[in-house]
């Protein structure tokens, strides 16, 4: 033994190099999982790891500023700076192809809107509640009007970390906006004080009983227990896979996720396509109003777009039977933080903008447009993307990779793989511990606030008070060249029906603003 250490000692580092990387070299051999490998040992794992970092490679070092997607380096820094109250201008005009085919051109008018010095714009930039009131119509028990134009999509605690929800919660109360809990349940992350609208889909989490269905008595204790739950939307479908259910792997699913979703730990989670406390639309219509009733709370669904047969069954029936749903919320086939197959997201359902329009007109052929909130959600973080919406209908935008980058987000696009780097999108604890939730928070405010005071800074130079007054005519599209370019009621083939505003005044007096006031009256 004391000679073998003896010649092993003698033995120079870079004969130990030698000896390792001949083992791998006989290992690269002898294996038959990798033909790259096999053919070409040692050589053969440069390809691999090249290929592991090509993204970090294209995002940093090969893609120009434009060029990326979902969102491009001029996106993601104007999130950034916005969030940390950072410098978010560029100098030398736009490096943009304001030629290109979709770009949005907003129509400002000669004279912009100038604020009297008593407007409540001047004490506060930002601003901007909703113009209409969710749940007045149907003259649901407790009406809310959001504080915020923009809110944080549905992104539920499991999918985000613990750190991540607690920021966002965090953040919309401090910048008066709702945070949608998404499908995983009310988490104690989402209990810090702001806004909530409670979301669930097909499996039912935190309000399902011992055999995965909906239950009323568990839904109706939460929403007592917790009177910061302002309104209930219900999962149809969402943009990155529209008629799959959803999944959070098992190496997600802590003690905690596993309380609050009511499921069973070293298991994935499936949610089903489709719901099981309805199969139908006169079934659903039903299920709307049993929740509205018992609970008190104006009801909504969420839903990419396809088929419209089954929309324009709902349309009817809410004429005939003067009920539905409060709020729509509309979601964009470009999908978003849901993990999904290449298959769906590419292809299944339509566009935000298609999906969109294509509702907008079903309902305001039957005219149930003044009655229903719209609620747009699919990349519409950018106060020009905001203004067209609004052109098209919307009252309000929710937003969620905007609000993840503005806590850190790096867009790695390993949302599904419990590896965020930023820790984000993880439930791994040393991942997380980089999240400071006191400065995230306030910078997701802060995203929040800048956004709202850019598009008020856009709705003036148009010559409004309020986004709700944009108009169709307000925004172009390009085509092809000018000659070709198209306002948006030409490019869609409708014109928005004008929202009912008097005054940003009467927003900020009104007695909904918020959900403050829980007795019906009239606004």
């Amino acid at each position: 033994m004391e000679i073998i250490l003896n010649l092993l000692s003698q033995i120079p580092w870079w004969g130990w190099v030698f000896i390792f990387l001949a083992i791998v070299a006989i290992w690269d051999i002898l294996q038959r999982k990798h033909t790259i490998l096999h053919n070409f040992p040692i050589v053969g794992h440069f390809r691999y790891w090249l290929e592991s970092i090509g993204p970090e490679l294209r995002q940093y070092l090969v893609a120009n500023n434009r060029e990326e997607l979902p969102f491009n380096r001029i996106e993601r820094g104007w999130v950034y700076a916005s969030s940390k109250k950072e410098n978010n201008y560029e100098g030398f005009g736009t490096d943009r192809d304001i030629f290109q085919h979709q770009h949005i051109f907003v129509c400002n008018a000669m004279m912009p809107y100038q604020l009297k010095p008593d407007h409540p714009n001047i004490k506060d930039y930002s601003f901007i509640p909703c113009a209409k009131v969710i749940g007045a119509y149907n003259k649901r028990r407790k009406p809310y009007r959001p504080g915020s134009i923009i809110n944080v999509s549905a992104m539920s605690y499991g999918s985000l970390s613990a750190k991540a929800i607690e920021s966002m919660n965090i953040g919309v109360k401090i910048a008066g906006a709702y945070h949608n809990t998404g499908e995983g349940g009310l988490s104690p992350y989402h209990k810090n004080g702001g806004d909530i609208v409670f979301h669930f889909g097909t499996g039912y989490f935190g309000v399902r009983d011992e055999h995965g269905n909906f239950s009323m008595e568990k839904l109706k204790k939460l929403v007592e227990d917790y009177p910061f739950i302002k309104a209930i939307e219900i999962k149809l479908s969402q943009g990155a896979k529209p008629g799959k259910g959803g999944v959070l792997p098992a190496a997600k699913i802590s003690h905690e996720i596993s309380e609050i979703r009511g499921v069973p730990m070293g298991k994935d989670v499936l949610s089903p396509p489709g719901h099981s406390a309805f199969s139908n639309v006169p079934e659903m219509l039903e299920f709307i109003e049993k929740i509205a009733e018992e609970t008190g709370l104006p009801v909504g669904i969420k839903a990419a777009i396809g088929k419209l047969e089954q929309w324009e069954e709902l349309a009817a029936l809410m004429v005939a039977s003067n009920r539905g749903p409060d709020f729509i919320t509309i979601d964009g086939g470009e999908g978003g933080t849901g993990a999904a197959p290449p298959s769906f997201a590419d292809h299944v359902s339509l566009p935000w903008v298609y999906g969109f329009s294509d509702i907008y007109k079903l309902f305001q052929k039957r005219g149930l447009e003044e009655r229903i909130v719209f609620i747009g959600s699919g990349k519409l973080g950018f106060p020009a993307k905001a203004a067209m919406a609004f052109a098209m209908g919307v009252d309000c935008i929710n937003v969620a990779r905007e609000a993840m980058m503005s806590i850190g987000c790096i867009q790695a696009q390993v949302c599904h793989t419990n590896h965020c780097p930023s820790g984000v999108a993880t439930q791994n604890k040393w991942l997380q511990n980089g999240i400071d939730v006191n400065l995230k928070s306030i910078r997701m405010a802060q995203y929040f606030k800048t956004f709202r005071k850019e598009f008020l800074e856009i709705t003036h130079a148009a010559g409004y008070e309020h986004p709700c007054q944009f108009d169709m005519d307000d925004i172009e599209v390009n085509v092809d060249d000018h000659n070709l370019s198209e306002d948006l009621d030409k490019t869609y083939n409708y014109k928005k029906t004008p929202v009912a505003f008097t005054s940003m005044q009467d927003l900020k007096d009104c007695i909904y603003l918020g959900g403050k006031q829980t007795n019906p009256k009239s606004t």
